[in-house]
């Protein structure tokens, strides 16, 4: 049963005002056109549960997702092995005096307050090299998650139980390049059938929203009395007090936004792939006396890097808090992502980033600076030569 015909109504009586729905019915009687109004009342916000259909691999699939990340199989053939890298020569790089000049130099011509006589006149004294070192490992993974998903019905195929479904890890897919996140959603095959559409029960169109079926609301420029401040008929309404709704065209419905208009839906699982690059940091402490907050925003000088399916730890490395971070952390990836996702290649790298403290003489006073990062950064808080200037 669906409405061939309708029309909206002029006016309201007490016998078709009930539902908000203004038709004038030329196939359905009246007996109809309640069950019309009980039936959408109660029509669901959600497919419900009994929508879908069961497909073996594929128990607790939910609709719009919710199911959880799906376990990866075991693998029928033995991974390979990690190779134990070969000794690195642990070569920890210093800057020059010059260098150390010309960060400073740099610093303050970006800085319209600051003389730059410190810079030309100043001693350098002492520089000490505090060394920070970054740990960060990276695991590349792949998982997996299924959901119902549906598309209004125009003649797609239809396949559900041709054949048995295949289970969501034999699904073929193209992994992107390591350590380069992507989702995609893969159909899957033999799951697709038709059902009527859950929303306006398979009727094409619903009450409209805005006016609750109406067609009409409460005029905007007179507020429903029909006259304006002048008592002159509102001439927006023609003196009635209502205009037609705007987001129906005054029809009093629509047309169904989840079938659009169709009645049917093409119901069918989607597998959801999804690489991501897990990292996790390490930041070696250090006792420069430069705040840990003016590391984030520099890169360092990159010591050492492996990649390979799996890691071991990092071995022989001068600071041994680094050593253990490597052989905690490869634990804890383990640990965290085998079960749910399937671990495709992992990364370790150590940054070093390079702090020097600069101790320099400026007219018998001795002053301190930092120069920090791959970029040279300079941070000093004592800068001897500042005014306080304004742009008029």
């Amino acid at each position: 049963m669906y409405l061939s015909t309708y029309s909206q109504q002029t006016h309201s009586t007490p016998e078709n005002t009930a539902s908000g729905f203004l038709f004038n019915y030329i196939s359905l009687n009246s007996w109809d056109y309640l069950q019309f109004k009980r039936t959408m009342s109660a029509a669901p916000s959600a497919p419900p549960a009994s929508m879908f259909d069961t497909v073996p691999g594929y128990e607790g699939t939910m609709a719009g997702g919710g199911g959880g990340f799906l376990p990866p199989p075991m693998p029928t053939v033995p991974m390979p092995l990690p190779e134990a890298p070969s000794q690195p020569d642990w070569q920890i790089p210093s800057i020059s005096e010059d260098r150390a000049r010309v960060a400073l130099r740099t610093y303050v011509s970006s800085k319209c307050c600051y003389s730059s006589a410190p810079v030309n006149e100043g001693v350098i004294t002492n520089m000490e090299t505090f060394n920070t070192y970054r740990y960060r490992l990276e695991t590349f993974t792949e998982s997996r998650s299924s959901e119902w998903s549906n598309e209004p019905y125009t003649a797609q195929t239809v396949d559900a139980g041709v054949q048995p479904a295949p289970t969501p890890w034999q699904i073929a897919t193209k992994p992107p390049t390591f350590f380069q996140d992507q989702k995609q959603a893969i159909k899957v095959p033999y799951t697709s059938s038709v059902k009527n559409c859950h929303t306006c029960l398979g009727m094409g169109r619903g009450p409209c929203t805005t006016c609750a079926g109406a067609g009409n609301k409460v005029c905007s420029w007179c507020n429903g009395t029909g006259h304006r401040q002048t008592d002159d008929r509102c001439m927006h309404c023609t003196g009635r007090g209502r205009e037609n709704c705007s987001s129906c065209s005054g029809q009093g419905n629509r047309q169904c936004e989840t079938c659009r208009g169709k009645r049917q839906l093409l119901v069918y699982i989607n597998v959801n792939v999804k690489w991501t690059t897990e990292k996790a940091d390490f930041v070696a402490q250090q006792s420069s006396g430069l705040k840990v907050q003016n590391l984030e925003s520099v890169s360092g000088k990159q010591l050492f890097q492996d990649s390979q399916y799996m890691l071991y730890p990092v071995l022989g490395f001068p600071d041994v808090s680094v050593a253990q971070a490597s052989d905690r952390l490869l634990k804890e990836h383990l640990a965290k992502y085998a079960q749910t996702s399937r671990i495709l290649q992992q990364r370790q790298t150590i940054e070093l980033i390079p702090i020097t403290k600069v101790n320099y003489m400026w007219k018998g006073k001795s002053y301190v600076y930092f120069v920090y990062g791959n970029e040279f950064e300079v941070n000093t808080e004592d800068y001897p030569a500042t005014c306080c200037c304004s742009v008029m």
